[in-house]
């Protein structure tokens, strides 16, 4: 009956959204009004003249572009307990999320913005249901690697990671097929819990999962050392794996490995500020841009985001393959908002776009999302603490080592005669802990392991920059990839003392 039932209301929501990919542009534009109208009488709409909006160019001159750090001073008195600050009344939920500057960062989530979180996975499922007419996963188990659903109160608001605070909201039809169950769901240590997930499924009949690639590769890697079985061996019902968070390619092979064949997969682009994307076809490039979820979006090319008046536009306005910073305007008060993220339009009928990174250089392999400002406060200030004097640094992340947990590893040249305390490394690994919850999560959850550390000879930075004929000029190492080119480069040109 589920499947049945799925399978007509999937028609539905196709219908629907290509209506709404069809009328993307007058649904932008009406919701740029609407939001205003709803925000108008909050003290941001108040500082900002938000009665003077009348079009598209009156809204630009009047809300600036802002990170968190702009926001904070607004999004502080919100978090105090005050109401109508940047959105009519309090939020529903503050989300936790990991900071640059700041520390943890506080993204309200409303009443209104709460419902698009929801419907917008549940929509993912059911364009694939339309798309390929497989509905029988929902008969089976599924699961939904998530956070502690436990969540604090922050004045009298309800205060947790996102996908907690949607734990709390799955819709009671798939209730009866989730797994895992509440109670291991709270388990804070993160090998505690996937070994009792293992417990909980190893015998049920698993026909969906969905969760971060490295932590669903950590879970499969588990089963298999517990039953010698591939995941399609225990369970011959699995045929869906819905990811989002991180680049899915560097766990590729050896998801589907483990799995012990290709299945279908969904990739999501949730975000604590909204649910901006999905993908929409198994066999089409790109992820289709949600237009009418409470978030009316602008776009600035990222070659001309530091200029002191760079392009704006809103959809009416982008490009194709064109590099772009994303900013959000939300139904939770979110005005002008660079989410830090960069996109490219790959169609336009309807509008898919695919998230290119993130605007400054980060690692995000884990989902962790540490940047640059994060990792050279880390570095810097043990390296103060014990006057060593550092010539530079990067770093990757190493995703398959040859044995034991992944690990963030750092390439630094020191000056001459330079003694390294065995305890350094520790050291920045704690200090950038301090400054990235969720790597202090992954650390902590036993995820990740600390990070290893490795000294250069002198001179490396500029024999790998001579090698690849960057010697001089503006050119810099990144500090941060996503990637292991660098990292593999120092070790084939043997630059490790």
């Amino acid at each position: 009956m589920k499947a049945f039932i799925a399978k007509l209301l999937a028609k539905w929501v196709v219908r629907q959204l290509e209506k709404e990919q069809h009328n993307a542009l007058q649904i932008q534009e009406q919701l740029m009004f609407n939001l205003v109208k709803e925000a108008k009488y909050t003290l941001y709409g108040k500082d900002h003249q938000f009665h003077l909006v009348k079009d598209y160019a009156a809204f630009k001159r009047l809300v600036p572009v802002n990170d968190y750090e702009g926001l904070k001073p607004y999004i502080d008195e919100a978090v105090a307990g005050k109401s109508n600050i940047i959105w009519p009344g309090k939020p529903l939920y503050w989300a936790k999320t990991s900071g640059t500057t700041s520390g943890v960062k506080y993204i309200p989530i409303s009443k209104q913005s709460i419902r698009y979180h929801i419907s917008s996975a549940r929509n993912a499922l059911l364009c694939y249901i339309a798309e390929t007419g497989n509905a029988q996963f929902l008969n089976g188990k599924l699961i939904f690697l998530s956070g502690n659903p436990i969540l604090d109160q922050k004045n009298g608001v309800h205060t947790g990671r996102l996908s907690g605070i949607v734990n709390h909201h799955i819709p009671a039809y798939l209730k009866s097929n989730q797994l895992p169950t509440y109670a291991t769901n709270c388990i804070e240590d993160w090998e505690q819990k996937v070994a009792a997930i293992v417990a909980e499924t190893v015998t049920q009949p698993m026909s969906l999962i969905s969760g971060i690639p490295p932590w669903v590769q950590m879970y499969f890697d588990l089963l298999k050392a517990k039953t010698g079985k591939t995941i399609s061996e225990l369970f011959p019902a699995f045929s869906v794996f819905v990811y989002g968070g991180v680049n899915f390619e560097p766990y590729r092979l050896k998801i589907e490995q483990s799995i012990g064949k290709k299945i279908d997969s969904i990739e999501t682009y949730p975000a604590s500020e909204g649910f901006i994307a999905f993908q929409n076809k198994q066999d089409e490039n790109g992820l289709l841009l949600l237009v009418n979820n409470g978030i009316f979006y602008e776009f600035i090319p990222v070659d001309e985001f530091y200029n002191e008046q760079p392009t704006r536009v809103s959809l009416a306005g982008v490009e194709l393959n064109k590099n772009y910073v994303l900013i959000l305007n939300t139904n939770a008060g979110l005005f002008g908002y660079n989410i830090g993220d960069t996109i490219k339009f790959v169609s336009l009928a309807p509008y898919k776009i695919k998230v290119t990174g993130r605007l400054k250089h980060f690692i995000s392999a884990f989902g962790e999302h540490v940047i640059g400002e994060e990792v050279e406060y880390a570095i810097i200030q043990v390296a103060q603490r014990y006057k060593l004097e550092m010539i530079e640094f990067t770093v990757a992340p190493q995703v398959n080592p040859t044995s034991g947990l992944p690990f963030h590893e750092w390439f630094v040249e020191f000056a001459d005669n330079t003694t390294v305390p065995v305890s350094f490394a520790a050291e920045v690994d704690a200090m950038l802990c301090q400054k990235n919850t969720y790597y202090n999560d992954l650390i902590q959850g036993g995820v990740l392991k600390t990070l290893k550390m490795n000294v250069l000879k002198k001179g490396a930075f500029i024999a790998y920059m001579k090698k690849h004929g960057k010697l001089g000029g503006q050119n810099k190492v990144p500090r941060l990839s996503n990637n292991r080119d660098i990292a593999d480069q120092f070790q084939e040109l043997d630059l490790i003392q």
